[in-house]
């Protein structure tokens, strides 16, 4: 089964070619290491939410835009081994020396973790825009959650889309400051999903956000609630600076 590394990133808008620049070096290191694709995708529409936010989840600072990337991998024992080959590399190879090739970025800020997909709809595509997801969900609800995602995933194809991938929480690392659980208020008995949809373009993923709101097929059964807490869901659209793989 597939694995995924995600990460959410705050990057000094200044820098937007250096860090194109950067991944496109040191994201070729994890390609030869064993992953099959790393998108690294730029904000583009990205609201502040009351609660909970992309920028929140990475303290973000004036003048700082939010990346939403993720780097994908056959299997958990790939990424392993593969993380473990590339930590070694980082004395000696210069893509990913960081006195060689230094982050454009905080990366204290950047927010990281290892993820089990629990459910994947369409194929990977050269997708020109991503929206993206950080989302609780309780430990009891896992099932449920990927029911309703399998369920909606027929929706979202109706309506153009490309690509669902759905991954559950497995090896998210607390951190100091930021990290995935604190960016969506996560409780003691949650657990964090990473997720994105992969569309054409950003027009026909906002004629199907717009859809979604008028079609019957969208709303929860009578007597049932949503799985998670809408209130405290991460989300965003996002178009792709870096590609790799497919």
């Amino acid at each position: 089964m597939s694995y995924i590394d995600g990460f959410v990133l705050p990057v000094p808008a200044a820098n937007r070619q250096k860090f194109i620049d950067h991944a496109n070096l040191g994201d070729a290191v994890f390609m030869e290491q064993g992953a099959t694709r790393i998108l690294e995708c730029w904000e583009e529409d990205v609201p502040h939410g009351t609660l909970t936010d992309f920028y929140r989840s990475v303290d973000g600072q004036d003048g700082e835009s939010v990346l939403f990337s993720w780097i994908e991998w056959p299997s958990k024992e790939a990424r392993e081994k593969g993380m473990a080959a590339v930590m070694d590399a980082a004395s000696t190879d210069p893509r990913i020396d960081p006195e060689q090739n230094p982050m454009p970025f905080d990366g204290k800020r950047m927010i990281y973790g290892g993820f089990a997909p629990i459910f994947e709809g369409g194929t990977p595509t050269d997708a020109p825009y991503v929206q993206g997801f950080i989302i609780p969900v309780a430990h009891e609800k896992r099932e449920a959650y990927r029911a309703m995602a399998a369920d909606a995933w027929g929706f979202f194809a109706e309506c153009g889309a490309l690509r669902v991938v759905e991954a559950w929480g497995d090896d998210v690392p607390e951190g100091k400051h930021t990290d995935f659980r604190m960016a969506v208020k996560a409780k003691e008995s949650e657990n964090v999903v990473f997720s994105w949809i992969e569309w054409p373009s950003r027009a026909v993923c906002d004629a199907a956000n717009e859809k979604m709101q008028h079609d019957d097929r969208m709303q929860m059964p009578e007597g049932t609630e949503m799985p998670f807490d809408g209130k405290r869901m991460v989300f965003g659209g996002f178009t792709p600076v870096v590609k790799m793989g497919q």
